[in-house]
């Protein structure tokens, strides 16, 4: 991304319910709304893991720490997924995760794609002074809603770790838009993160929230 420029808004899904019945899902769509808003004829690119995403293996962990160089096709072909992931990360401009907290934490499907995306020597590194990202920063909406958890309480398993995963590859421009404890109040915790929304893409001039 340069200076204001969105070409490229890359859009991540991970709950379980429909459309109609995900608050996380409804929220991503207000922040798509906004963003094409302020960025008429910027690509979306929608990734939805609740179909099903690839899990660690062992086969995929060794062809993973082979040298780029020395892998041989079946491993590439092992790879091919994790790739791709990894390619639509880096080539977005903008990032929306879309996050219901399950059990206190994120959604194995999502777990899955972190899993995904993490690579040794492609999205990190390890250096004499600690782990190193190797994405350039981007701004990451956040959506996320829990039914009874409150977000940064001792029982929020799930924000802070998306936080440090995105930190960890080199992406700290994270603008959280939460619905906390949905099964108190469902209208005024969806209330509450379109608020939080409108701090980083108001509907009007929107255009400087990038």
């Amino acid at each position: 991304m340069t200076g204001n420029q969105v070409n490229r808004v890359l859009r991540i899904d991970s709950s379980s319910s429909a459309h109609g019945r995900s608050m996380t899902r409804r929220l991503g769509d207000e922040v798509i709304k906004r963003l094409n808003q302020a960025y008429p004829g910027a690509e979306v690119i929608e990734r939805d893991l609740s179909g099903g995403i690839e899990f660690l293996s062992d086969n995929w962990v060794q062809a993973n720490m082979t040298d780029p160089a020395e892998r041989n096709r079946a491993q590439q072909e092992i790879l091919a997924d994790s790739d791709q992931l990894v390619r639509e990360l880096d080539d977005a401009d903008v990032i929306i995760i879309t996050a219901p907290v399950y059990n206190f934490s994120v959604p194995a499907a999502l777990k899955a794609w972190i899993d995904m995306v993490c690579r040794a020597r492609l999205t990190f590194r390890y250096t004499e002074n600690g782990s190193q990202g190797l994405l350039q920063d981007r701004p990451v909406y956040l959506v996320m809603a829990s039914g009874g958890v409150a977000f940064g309480s001792s029982a929020d398993f799930a924000s802070g770790y998306l936080r440090h995963i995105l930190g960890f590859i080199g992406i700290r421009d994270v603008r959280t838009v939460y619905a906390e404890r949905t099964n108190t109040n469902s209208s005024a915790s969806e209330s509450a993160a379109l608020d939080m929304l409108a701090q980083w893409l108001p509907l009007e001039a929107a255009t400087a929230a990038v």
